[in-house]
């Protein structure tokens, strides 16, 4: 497929950096891709030349072992990842698996879509691990490229949400999408929560947030990295049921599903262009937070 756009992700940040181990020398990074297909390889069917289709971080999974039978692919025992196992969309053509390629929609623009492809997908999931229900109270950690896109599903559904973010751009942001309130990250929440997703890569938030909820309260840990979590007190952050999950990958059934309703509510993504070329300094941008919304290459 020819790319059109590709959404930069903190993942991707890790695997430059290391905080990932490589899976491959001098792998493309990339894997909130939106591009036109090109060619079709034998036996290729599904899409037509010029369909507008998109590739996530899930690239393929075994499909036979246990988890992939018992529809948690996510947890496959040997998967294969997007710009960490396969070449991504760092580029300006990239080649993928039909199965594992997205349908989407031509009316609205590439940079606007790429992001929805990992940040949305994984905070989608992330949102249906902490277990909220429509109309409960949500916090949420670290407000970047997947928590704009979560807190829009979030409010569509009727729950007040609380931020918690150290940039001013990101709290602004916050305010702007419907956030109840927004605070600095070690602040005090308004009220109990009956659930909360940290997105942030930064270990020593989890305590503060599982203080935060309420009986029976769940926290999610979005990140495929974490710092260490400094120890916790039994009675305070775990005790009456309170529960932390973590969140890996992905599933089509996840993508499928975020996409959907993305088109439903609809979900409007905040982006800043970058030329393909300039992708160390969006990667670089990322780590000193001063993007505000998700960053998305354009070749």
């Amino acid at each position: 497929m020819r790319v059109e756009a590709c959404g930069v992700c903190r993942t991707d940040l890790h695997v430059a950096e290391g905080d990932l181990a490589p899976r491959r020398s001098q792998v493309v990074p990339g894997h909130e891709v939106v591009g036109r297909v090109e060619t079709r390889g034998p036996g290729s069917e599904r899409f037509r030349p010029g369909d507008r289709v998109g590739v996530a971080w899930l690239h393929r999974t075994c499909g036979a072992c246990r988890f992939c039978a018992a529809d948690r692919e996510n947890l496959c025992l040997e998967p294969c990842f997007t710009g960490w196992d396969v070449d991504g969309g760092y580029a300006e053509r990239v080649v993928a698996p039909e199965d594992f390629v997205h349908p989407l929609p031509d009316d609205l623009p590439a940079r606007e879509l790429a992001p929805l492809l990992c940040a949305g997908i994984i905070g989608y999931r992330a949102w249906r691990r902490c277990g909220v229900k429509p109309g409960g109270v949500l916090g949420l950690w670290g407000f970047g490229g997947s928590a704009h896109v979560t807190i829009q599903v979030a409010v569509h559904l009727g729950c007040r949400v609380h931020v918690f973010s150290r940039g001013d751009a990101h709290r602004e942001l916050a305010r702007e999408l419907g956030a109840a309130s927004v605070q600095e990250s070690f602040d005090r929440a308004p009220e109990p929560l009956d659930g909360a997703i940290l997105f942030a890569p930064a270990g020593e938030l989890v305590p503060p947030a599982l203080a935060a909820l309420n009986r029976g309260g769940v926290l999610a840990v979005a990140g495929i990295h974490l710092s260490d979590i400094p120890p916790l007190d039994y009675q305070r952050h775990l005790f009456q049921e309170r529960e932390l999950r973590s969140v890996t990958a992905n599933t089509r059934r996840d993508a499928r599903e975020l996409l959907r309703l993305a088109q439903e509510i609809p979900i409007r993504t905040r982006t800043v262009p970058y030329a393909l070329e300039d992708a160390n300094r969006a990667l670089l941008d990322l780590k000193e937070d001063r993007i505000r919304g998700a960053a998305v290459l354009e070749p």
